[in-house]
């Protein structure tokens, strides 16, 4: 017969270890993007096209992903160190504001097949970023009055 505490032990172990695992291909990630972003801005500079508001977008948006990486290890780590639920909330809303942030500065019109599917999506990321923002002053709010 099994005991379940012990098979409940040894299954927390494995997942806080798969927890360190995932956090570990997010360092990476954020490293390689780190070095990815720094050549194609010296290329970039080096050929002249730096001054092409596409190609400023584009490191933009690869900024912004490199923090939505950032953010992410953040709330596994988080996860990994069994914070408080609230903290790691925070980290998941923070992460999505990130997203939306760069949904937004890289939406282009043309990039959808009509006019209305343009429209659809530019009214979901502002539904998106709204309930974001507004979770973020009702946690902040809540954070203030909490403290005092």
């Amino acid at each position: 017969m099994l005991d379940t505490d012990r098979f409940a032990a040894m299954t927390d172990h494995f997942i806080h270890v798969v927890e360190l695992a995932a956090a570990g291909v997010f360092a990476v990630l954020f490293a390689i993007g780190v070095v990815d972003l720094v050549i194609r801005i010296w290329e970039a500079a080096l050929g002249g096209s730096i001054t092409d508001p596409k190609v400023v977008i584009g490191f933009i948006d690869t900024g912004l992903l490199l923090l939505v990486i950032a953010e992410v290890y953040q709330t596994v780590i988080a996860y990994t160190q069994e914070n408080d639920t609230r903290k790691i909330v925070r980290l998941i809303i923070y992460t999505g504001v990130i997203a939306m942030v760069r949904k937004a500065i890289i939406f282009r019109t043309g990039a959808y097949g009509t006019t209305k599917d343009a429209l659809f999506a530019a009214v979901a990321y502002t539904t998106i970023l709204l309930g974001l923002g507004g979770l973020l002053l009702i946690e902040h709010t809540f954070r203030k009055t909490s403290a005092e």
